[in-house]
């Protein structure tokens, strides 16, 4: 059977590894960016490169969205030139950038209007994951709708988790981003104190990292904070909307997200220092200072 054709839209840290990866596997791929020279790379193996999101979905069989935020997707896909505009009756839309589930409820309610269904398929991983297909994709949506996405995610994934209705995809991504940015600062404080009170840095966080605090994403922070390295793997200012989006959930289902708060406040001094396009491990910088 021939491959569907599939449009992806925003081609960032984690859309352009994405888009290649399905490009390599053989499918049909065309894809929009905001900043074409993002798609040179892709073009140049293949791709077709669109002038407008409309464009890029006009005759796509799934058309993926990966970008920014509740904005940033609410321009690509909405509008005269948005990719509803172009989508046919019966595509398969698949946002796959982490936003709210208010978001996921509005899409939705317009993907039906185009006769087209919707997942919401957020990912875990950071941009190497992304790069040789080691996502795990947590879909909210119709198993049917799945089961005809599944060839495409596949390609970029380890693991296709199937969570729930439309929403649950957005709201499981958030409490994983929520979980990891307390863990970050939690662990940001702890270094700084170590550092500041004269104790031996390399043992204590041996300790620590070894010991019951030792969460992979602890010992990733304390391999970035240690080293300096902030690289960008998940950049600074979109974990700080994530920890925005998940206290918003939470007040929707009348839990108050006191630790999302507090997280939230210290990510907003790491924006305010010009932080934001960093790996969001910077997050020690800040503090360092103090």
């Amino acid at each position: 059977m021939s491959k569907p054709n599939i449009t992806f839209l925003g081609l960032g840290i984690m859309g352009g590894g994405m888009a290649n990866r399905l490009l390599g596997a053989g499918f049909p791929l065309t894809v929009y960016n905001r900043n074409p020279d993002k798609a040179k790379p892709l073009a140049a193996a293949g791709a077709k490169v669109a002038a407008s999101a409309r464009e890029a979905a006009t005759g796509a069989d799934i058309i993926m969205s990966m970008v920014a935020d509740d904005g940033a997707a609410r321009a690509v896909w909405l509008g005269d030139n948005g990719a509803l505009a172009g989508a046919k009756p019966g595509a398969i839309l698949i946002e796959c950038s982490t936003i709210s589930p208010d978001w996921i409820k509005e899409l939705g309610a317009a993907a039906k209007k185009k006769t087209c269904e919707l997942l919401d398929a957020p990912v875990t991983g950071t941009k190497p994951h992304a790069a040789s297909g080691e996502l795990t994709f947590l879909v909210g949506g119709s198993a049917a709708a799945l089961e005809k996405a599944r060839p495409a995610l596949a390609v970029m994934s380890k693991a296709i988790l199937h969570v729930g209705p439309a929403g649950s995809g957005a709201l499981v991504k958030l409490l994983n981003n929520f979980l990891c940015a307390v863990q970050a600062v939690s662990f940001a404080e702890a270094l700084a104190l170590i550092e500041k009170s004269g104790l031996d840095r390399a043992q204590t966080v041996e300790i620590l990292t070894q010991g019951t605090p030792g969460s992979p994403l602890v010992k990733t922070m304390a391999a970035r904070m240690t080293t300096r390295d902030y690289e960008p793997k998940f950049l600074m200012r979109l974990m700080a909307k994530d920890i925005g989006y998940a206290g918003e959930a939470g007040k929707q289902h009348g839990v108050d997200f006191k630790t999302a708060a507090c997280a939230l406040e210290v990510f907003k001094i790491a924006l305010a220092q010009n932080l934001g396009d960093k790996d969001f491990s910077a997050i020690i910088e800040p503090l360092r200072k103090q």
